[in-house]
């Protein structure tokens, strides 16, 4: 049975899957028709499900989504969304569908792999068989994820082009690799849902950056998944810049496996769109691994920010590090939910956690959710969440020196978001985070 929110979407696949990547792979086609099964019976997500409790995706149900069309970017309009510098590897995606004239990929040696998932599927259908549907099964594979998770099924139904990244052991790219998601809609809303593919095998090292950006005033739905295994001794700096358009509604799900004295770093900053909601899952799967899930938003007006987290500890000697700020004005609303599970195994885990929100208007609204569930006893664990208005004090000690109000609040700002861009540990991207902070206080 097909719910009613569902049934749109069932419709687009029907009208797609001749036209998505790997068609003729059966083993693939069968994972699309899991998906879809599980989408359809689940429908979107509502507030009665508990991990969608404070978002509310129902005004999707209104919108009539069209065909996504790649033609809709024209390369003289791209530079207004790129960030600046020249990119060694940068991969450009329009409404799901790589483009490779907007891309620019270096000659790469043996043991290294920088490509679209389409293109995978073709030259290599055995090694994305290994691992797509495997680290994110649609839906959860019980025990591992929680909840259903139909938006995961939904773009495993209708996933389409993304990144496809695969180094060999002990390989590194130094420079960062740039994946740019344009969602380009005018009159016709669009939905599009890209699909990542990142395997590091042991030894090996990388910096991938998204960058998530809009093009014209139509109503568009990004519904992305990343899948990312690493083995051991493996590290990964992942970073996101989400800054699409006020009509866009923006869905993302990381999915994550830490082998080994393995390292996953992530950071993800939220500056635009009308509904937006990261979801970062990530499991521990050999002795040593670690990662940090640090991020930032500022929102504004009636825009509303989800920030989800899940890491579970599944061996001994795992630790995580999760450090969140936003700031809200207006109406904006925002939601963390920060989940550390320590499995029974997993003793001598350190894990710790902290939010913290500035609200700069009384009509602004965080809703913040923090668990904890210990099931080993030599453990170190905690959380901390605080929400509050400027620091008043500091305000007036600044003025009391001569500073315009203005320029004081914005210092403040910029001071409580800073720490978490600090901890990004590619130092040399830093810049670029802090200058978004700067344009958006500039609006």
């Amino acid at each position: 049975m097909t719910t009613a929110g569902a049934q749109p979407f069932v419709e687009q696949y029907g009208a797609l899957k001749g036209a998505l990547p790997g068609v003729g792979l059966p083993w693939l086609a069968e994972l699309r028709e899991a998906g879809l099964a599980r989408f359809a019976s689940l429908g979107l997500p509502t507030p009665r499900d508990e991990s969608w409790k404070y978002t509310n995706l129902r005004p999707l149900e209104k919108v009539a989504f069209g065909t996504p069309n790649g033609e809709a970017v024209s390369i003289d309009r791209l530079p207004s969304l790129l960030p600046a510098g020249a990119s060694e590897n940068r991969l450009v995606f329009v409404n799901g569908h790589y483009r490779a004239d907007l891309s620019t990929l270096k000659s790469l040696r043996e043991g290294v792999e920088i490509g679209s998932l389409a293109a995978g599927l073709e030259r290599s259908p055995e090694t994305v068989a290994e691992y797509l549907g495997q680290i994110a099964p649609a839906g959860g594979a019980a025990g591992e994820q929680p909840g259903e998770q139909p938006l995961l099924a939904l773009n495993t139904a209708l996933s389409g082009d993304g990144l496809m990244l695969r180094l060999g052991r002990g390989a590194k790219v130094k420079t960062p690799i740039e994946v740019i998601f344009i969602g380009a809609a005018t009159e016709q809303a669009l939905a599009y849902h890209p699909r990542n593919l990142i395997v590091l095998e042991p030894e090996s090292q990388a910096v991938v950056i998204e960058h998530h950006v809009s093009l014209g005033g139509g109503a568009t739905f990004a519904n992305s998944a990343t899948e990312i295994e690493l083995g051991d001794g493996a590290l990964l700096h992942h970073y996101k810049m989400q800054a699409e358009g006020p009509e866009t509604f923006h869905v993302s799900t990381v999915h994550a496996r830490v082998g080994r004295d393995a390292h996953y770093d992530s950071f993800g900053m939220s500056l635009g769109s009308r509904l937006s909601r990261n979801e970062v899952s990530v499991r521990l799967n050999g002795q040593g691994a670690n990662c940090h899930l640090n991020g930032a938003y500022m929102v504004r007006g009636k825009q509303h920010c989800d920030t989800t987290t899940l890491v579970e500890h599944l061996v001994p000697r795992t630790s995580c590090r999760e450090v969140f700020k936003g700031v809200l004005d207006d109406e904006a609303r925002a939601v963390f939910q920060g989940r550390i599970v320590v499995h029974p195994d997993a003793q001598q885990s350190d894990g710790h956690q902290l939010s913290k929100a500035m609200l700069l208007s009384e009509r602004a609204e965080i809703d913040i959710k923090p668990e904890l569930e210990i099931y080993a006893d030599d453990v170190k664990c905690s959380h901390g969440a605080t929400a509050g208005d400027l620091d008043h004090e500091a305000l007036f000690y600044l003025r009391s020196r001569g500073l315009p109000e203005g320029p004081a609040r914005r210092l403040l700002i910029e001071a409580f978001l800073t720490e978490s861009i600090e901890a990004i540990a590619a130092e040399d991207l830093c810049p670029a985070f802090l200058a978004s902070i700067a344009d958006w206080l500039k609006t």
